[in-house]
């Protein structure tokens, strides 16, 4: 048995209509607010239960989700089982979109439209799972999702530990995960999103099957923009 917190970052400065990718800019003074409170709570919960937390914090190497991380260790220090750090892994980023990271979807759009070699993308392309840029370094959501589940699998298969372990990450990833892990079907990927620094606890039995012990996904309202 293991147990896995899904953590996604808090809001941060992200461009105006800009594919999330490889932002590098940090919170924002709310969205830093919000994942302390949002720690504290989950601090009651872990209290009430006698729970404690893994001392090593999985963490994506973008800013955002390290702060995050940085500040759950900052609320619940006391809750881990021994001294906290973070570990910062390329694995656990949002879908990359290669080589037109962080330009705007009008910009990225252009681009393919002015590339002979290239045709027009789905007007749905920005939530399509399966669908991938064609531009070098570019990966679809599934495949994002793919490389988290991956990063977790030795941790879900293996822990010999009843500590929680918390993986901050990106909502879209984390979401595709999910569905590789055979928390939630296929379809569930477009209707669910994760609420800012809010972590979703998933207990794995041995044989794989998971069930959720704290949190909640959030219902989303717009199935066409990965959040």
């Amino acid at each position: 048995m293991s147990r896995i917190a899904f953590i996604r970052h808090g809001a941060y400065h992200q461009r105006h209509n800009t594919p999330s990718a490889l932002q590098p800019f940090p919170l924002t003074q709310e969205g830093e607010l919000e994942v302390r409170r949002q720690a504290r709570i989950f601090g009651d919960w872990l209290q009430a239960n006698d729970l404690q937390l893994a001392p090593v914090v999985d963490s994506s190497t973008l800013l955002r989700a390290w702060q995050t991380a940085d500040l759950y260790i900052q609320e619940l220090r006391d809750f881990f089982s021994d001294t906290p750090k973070i570990e910062s892994y390329t694995a656990l980023c949002e879908r990359s979109v290669g080589a037109v990271a962080n330009l705007t979807i009008e910009e990225i759009e252009q681009v393919m439209k002015d590339d002979p070699r290239f045709e027009e993308p789905p007007k749905s392309w920005k939530s399509d799972s399966h669908y991938c840029l064609p531009f070098d370094g570019a990966e679809s959501l599934m495949q994002a999702g793919l490389r988290v589940a991956d990063h977790v699998k030795h941790y879900r298969d293996h822990s010999v530990s009843n500590d929680i372990k918390l993986v901050v990450g990106h909502g879209a990833s984390i979401r595709h995960a999910a569905y590789t892990l055979d928390v939630f079907a296929f379809d569930s990927i477009k209707k669910l999103s994760m609420h800012y620094g809010h972590p979703v606890v998933l207990e794995f039995a041995s044989h794989g099957a998971s069930v959720q012990l704290f949190g909640d996904w959030k219902q989303r309202q717009n199935q066409d923009v990965p959040d």
